[in-house]
């Protein structure tokens, strides 16, 4: 809705003009200023619902990037679920292999105990000559068999400590590259820790911006509410005041107030503020959202026998929209058949003139308290 500028005359030059062009400019004048006042608050909830708009675009944006911050968090979480695994899983063949070293040296040992006499005996007979082991022997055919087994004993000690060596090595070389796989899996495991913190920080913050621009827009909706609420004050009085009375052109039949004969009485209603019917709310037949005060309006008009008013806006635009059609507008002077516009409110109030009594008008109209409902009511109009 476009603001309307008010260029003020100076007063010197308005003195100059004739009485009658005067007049002329101040009846102008008064005139529009209902209207920028409509505007002004108009102009409000359409800049409060475009930051509401804005929040909601923010909050969705803040939402997807907080689904792939928990997406983040949960694969990293499985990671290092998957690392623990495969550290207690390290841990325990590193244990493994610690008690097969240990039973190992243990066999050693034991191993060492039995060759202690076969080493003492080699010993003793390795301290021996030839001629000294012959002339010891009972005959040549024991000194070849000491001279065996000694050989014999010899070698199965030396491969049995080769075999052992070697064990102990394949063994102290598989837990000294567990011990290093242990130390890489643990900085990787830091390494993702400190990756699922910041994740966890981005998405604290998220949710931080996310609670803020909701808080916003919750701020601004109670704004709109405190303006519609101020609607709903207005057409709550009865005072005098601030009427305009449209005349339809034509024959304006009956009918019986008591029967709400609306043809949207069972449709939609709605009191979004945002451009068009949002809420399942029309449009009707004559551009207007239904259960409004200015749908049943322009149906009252119709129903009457005369052309309905279409696309007139809200009540407060149908003074203008009418004086552009040339339908003439009243300030005093009501009749039944006329379109009674109060221009108290944000967007003002229509309401259809049944009967005329001196100072007061017995209306029909529709949403009056801002609820979608048919009702009649006598107004002083003055």
């Amino acid at each position: 809705m476009k603001k309307i500028q008010i260029h003020i005359m100076p007063i010197r030059q308005l003195m100059r003009l004739p009485v009658l062009t005067v007049v002329t400019f101040l009846l102008v004048v008064a005139t529009i200023i209902p209207n920028v006042r409509a505007d002004s608050i108009q102009q409000q909830i359409q800049n409060l619902q475009n930051q509401n708009a804005a929040n909601q675009n923010a909050v969705s944006q803040l939402q997807g990037q907080a689904v792939s911050y928990q997406d983040a968090i949960n694969h990293l979480n499985a990671q290092i679920y998957q690392l623990q695994g495969e550290i207690q899983a390290n841990l325990a063949t590193q244990a493994s292999l610690q008690q097969q070293i240990e039973q190992k040296q243990a066999q050693l040992e034991e191993q060492k105990k039995g060759l202690g006499e076969d080493l003492k005996s080699m010993y003793v007979n390795g301290s021996m000559t030839t001629v000294e082991m012959l002339a010891t022997s009972q005959d040549l055919s024991h000194f070849v068999d000491a001279e065996t087994y000694r050989g014999a004993v010899q070698t199965s000690i030396q491969k049995t400590l080769a075999q052992i060596a070697t064990i102990q090595a394949q063994l102290k070389s598989q837990k000294d590259q567990l011990v290093i796989k242990q130390q890489q899996q643990q900085q990787q495991q830091s390494q993702l820790s400190t990756a699922q913190a910041q994740q966890s920080n981005l998405l604290a913050m998220n949710e931080q911006q996310q609670s803020s621009y909701n808080a916003q827009t919750q701020a601004n909706q109670a704004k709109i509410n405190d303006l519609i609420a101020e609607q709903a004050r207005a057409n709550a009085t009865t005072s005098p005041g601030g009427y305009y009375f449209i005349r339809f052109p034509g024959a304006v039949s009956s009918h019986d107030v008591s029967i709400n004969d609306y043809p949207y009485a069972n449709a939609g209603f709605g009191m979004s503020t945002a451009p068009g019917c949002v809420d399942n709310d029309g449009p009707d037949r004559w551009g207007y959202c239904t259960r409004q005060c200015v749908s049943y309006a322009a149906w009252a008009v119709e129903r009457s026998g005369r052309t309905a008013p279409t696309y007139y806006g809200n009540a407060k635009d149908w003074i203008s929209a009418a004086r552009s059609a040339g339908i003439p507008i009243f300030p005093s002077d009501p009749q039944p058949g006329d379109v009674a516009i109060s221009t108290a409110g944000t967007w003002g109030h229509a309401m259809y003139v049944e009967k005329v009594d001196g100072n007061n008008i017995f209306v029909s109209q529709y949403n009056q308290a801002l609820t979608g409902q048919y009702s009649t009511q006598w107004r002083q109009w003055r």
